[in-house]
């Protein structure tokens, strides 16, 4: 198979965005396991790690729909430029008060709550605003390049996290991560306007019957509920991210640069996917490869809750990223196409929900059993919980598994001129 370039990266608007994403998400990443190495320097009650997840998923629950609707109401490239500077400054304000030394549990919770509730914007913004930018054809391999720059920075942002505390400090995290929202900013300046479409007939409003519309919307459409359900129960029962501290320094007793590496492993194994599939012109067979990839997450999940040696469970986790990848181009694809645009934000919103609700819910889940069982228990019960779930899905909705990927798509509707 020839290497070429992937046709998304030929429109300059997605380029501009995919090259702000990959230095901005390093940042994020970096942040967010400084974040869970920060508390387990300040305590060591694991439930106090699961106090992130809560944090990071009441915003999202409270103003998710709220972000869809203003995504269909507001230029999309508008709101994501707010977004993206609340985020910016948060990260300052915990550099600041890291380094007065200053900060305690209450402000790592207060501000990572800020920050989440600017995600429940950002997220149905630019996730909607990605079709925008690319044509039908190449969305695929948008997303799939989307991807590559998630993981790319999950991979990045975690490893320099550990040697950022290692050798300079907590304090320099947050602070890199701050200026790292810069390459996203000048993105959006550079690209210009972009267009969107608007509903035929009538005018979108910021209130609750447009929620309604977008929620009516899913509920009429299996293929989009059903994925967004099992990745919520997937995701649920198998996310553990919170409790990496504690594997790394109780059960494998490694240290900081160790732990920066098993947090980067699921998204080498991401990357490694992504950029596979970005060379793919088609993927067929969709709805098999969908649920069959969720049961190797869990598995490799249970894998690595049972290991006590290092290198095995960074195996494990590079396998649950790749399987998880998998998984989430798949369904992305599907949505965005099975969705008009001027529903794109408020579909992007309750999936926002499902997808961030699962993971954030998860680890409150996973701190508290493991407080009562211990981290092994934790990880290994929610891989199977996670394995239970695509059973229920897979029978509750069998649709999913005769899903090829060359159904007609409900929006491929003409792209709107630049």
């Amino acid at each position: 198979m020839s290497i070429h370039i992937p046709p998304s990266l030929l429109h300059r608007p997605f380029r501009l965005l995919w090259f702000g994403q990959l230095i901005s998400i390093a940042g994020t990443q970096m942040q967010l396991w400084a974040l869970f190495w920060h508390i387990r320097t300040l305590t060591d009650q694991p439930i106090a790690l699961g106090g992130v997840g809560l944090a990071r998923i009441l915003p999202i629950l409270f103003l998710s729909l709220l972000g869809g609707v203003v995504a269909d109401v507001a230029n999309r490239r508008q709101v994501m430029f707010i977004t993206q500077t609340v985020m910016a400054l948060t990260a300052l304000a915990l550099a600041l008060l890291t380094s007065s030394k200053q900060i305690g549990l209450w402000q790592i919770y207060a501000l990572t709550a800020i920050q989440a509730a600017a995600v429940a914007f950002d997220n149905p913004a630019r996730q909607s605003l990605i079709p925008n930018l690319v044509p039908a054809r190449d969305l695929p391999n948008a997303f799939s390049m989307s991807s590559v720059a998630m993981q790319t920075g999950s991979i990045v942002g975690p490893a320099l996290s550990g040697l950022v505390i290692a050798y300079l400090g907590q304090k320099y995290v947050y602070l890199f991560n701050a200026i790292s929202f810069l390459a996203v900013l000048l993105a959006l300046l550079l690209m210009g306007r972009v267009a969107q479409q608007v509903q035929p007939g009538q005018r979108v409003s910021i209130n609750f019957s447009s929620i309604q519309d977008g929620i009516r919307f899913i509920l009429s459409q299996p293929i989009i509920l059903s994925s967004m359900l099992l990745d919520f129960f997937a995701t649920f029962f198998s996310s553990a991210n919170t409790l990496m501290p504690i594997f790394a320094r109780d059960i494998l007793h490694v240290g900081a640069i160790e732990y920066g590496w098993l947090s980067a492993a699921q998204s080498i194994g991401a990357v490694t996917v992504a950029l596979i599939l970005s060379q793919v012109h088609e993927i067929r067979r969709q709805g098999p490869i969908f649920l069959v990839s969720v049961v190797i997450f869990g598995l490799a999940t249970i894998g690595f809750g049972l290991t006590r040696l290092f290198w095995a469970a960074m195996f494990a986790l590079v396998v649950v990223g790749a399987a998880d990848n998998v998984s989430t181009i798949i369904r992305n694809t599907i949505r965005q196409l099975q969705t008009p645009d001027y529903m794109r934000g408020r579909m992007t919103s309750v999936n926002q929900i499902f997808f961030m609700g699962g993971p954030q819910l998860g680890e409150v889940e996973a701190g508290a059993v493991a407080q009562i069982f211990g981290a092994p228990f934790a990880v290994v019960s929610g891989g199977v919980g996670c394995i239970l779930a695509v059973i229920w899905i897979a029978r509750r909705w069998p649709q999913v598994a005769r899903y090829n990927g060359d159904e007609p798509a409900l929006a491929l509707e003409r792209r709107p001129a630049q």
